[in-house]
C-alpha cells in the first residue's frame, strides 16, 4: 500500500471521527429525552385525571369570566320592563343549553338535569309571561339582555364543538357556573332594582328554584 493511500485513509477516519463527535452532544440530548419519558410514562395515567380537572376549571373559568361584565357591580340600572326580559332571556338561554345537551349527551344524570331544566325554565318564563300581560307591560330588551344572548350564542357554540366524550363534562360544568351567576344576579340586581311588588315577590319565588338546580348540578358535576 502506498504512502499516499495510507494518508487518504487516515485523513477519511480522522473526518468520520470529527463527525461521529458531533454527533455525540445531540445523542445525549435524546437519551435524556427517553429518560425523562420514560420516568414521566409511569405518571401518565395521574396527567390524564389533571387534563381532566384542567379542562372542567377552564370550562367553569370562562363561563364566569363572559358572565361577570353581565352581571358585574358595573351593571345598568334596569326598570321593570328591562328586568322582566332579562328574566326572560335568562332562562331561555339555559332551555337553549338543555336543547343541546339532549342531543348530544347519552348520559342518564345529564338528560335527566337537562329535562328538568327545560320543564322548570319554561315553568318560570309562563309565570313571567302571564305577570306582564297581567301589569300591562312589554318586557324591553336592554345592555344586559343582549349581553346575554351574546354570551349564549358563544356558550352554545362551545358546547356543539364538543366531542361526546367531552360534552357531559362542559355542559355540567357551564350550568354550575351559569347558575351561580343567575342566582347572584337575581339577589343582587334584579330583587333591589324591582319596582313593582308583585315582580319582585316572583323574583323572590324563583331563587329557591335556581338554588336546586345548582345543587342538581353540582351533584351531577361530582358523578360524571
Amino acid at each position: 500500500m502506498s504512502f499516499s493511500t495510507k494518508k487518504k485513509r487516515a485523513l477519511t477516519k480522522t473526518k468520520y471521527k470529527k463527525r461521529c463527535y458531533l454527533f455525540i452532544p445531540a445523542l445525549l440530548y435524546l437519551k435524556r429525552i427517553a429518560n425523562f419519558y420514560s420516568v414521566n410514562l409511569q405518571n401518565s395515567i395521574k396527567m390524564k385525571k389533571l387534563k381532566k380537572v384542567a379542562f372542567a376549571m377552564s370550562v367553569v373559568l370562562c363561563s364566569v369570566a363572559y358572565l361577570s361584565p353581565v352581571f358585574g357591580q358595573d351593571a345598568p340600572k334596569l326598570t321593570d320592563p328591562e328586568i322582566a326580559s332579562v328574566a326572560v332571556v335568562a332562562n331561555q338561554n339555559d332551555i337553549d343549553f338543555a336543547e343541546i345537551a339532549k342531543q348530544k349527551s347519552h348520559d342518564k344524570k345529564v338528560l335527566e338535569f337537562a329535562n328538568t331544566m327545560i320543564t322548570d325554565h319554561k315553568s318560570v318564563i309562563d309565570l313571567a309571561v302571564a305577570l306582564v300581560t297581567k301589569l300591562h307591560v312589554t318586557p324591553k330588551d336592554n345592555a344586559v339582555s343582549k349581553q346575554l344572548l351574546s354570551d349564549a350564542a358563544n356558550t352554545k357554540k362551545m358546547l356543539n364543538s364538543k366531542s361526546a366524550k367531552e360534552f357531559n363534562k362542559a355542559y355540567v360544568d357551564n350550568e354550575v357556573a351559569y347558575h351561580k351567576a343567575v342566582i347572584s344576579a337575581v339577589k343582587t340586581i334584579l330583587i333591589p332594582q324591582s319596582q313593582n311588588a308583585e315582580l319582585k315577590a316572583l323574583l323572590e319565588k324563583v331563587v329557591p328554584i335556581l338554588e336546586a338546580h345548582l345543587a342538581h348540578a353540582e351533584m351531577v358535576q361530582k358523578e360524571i
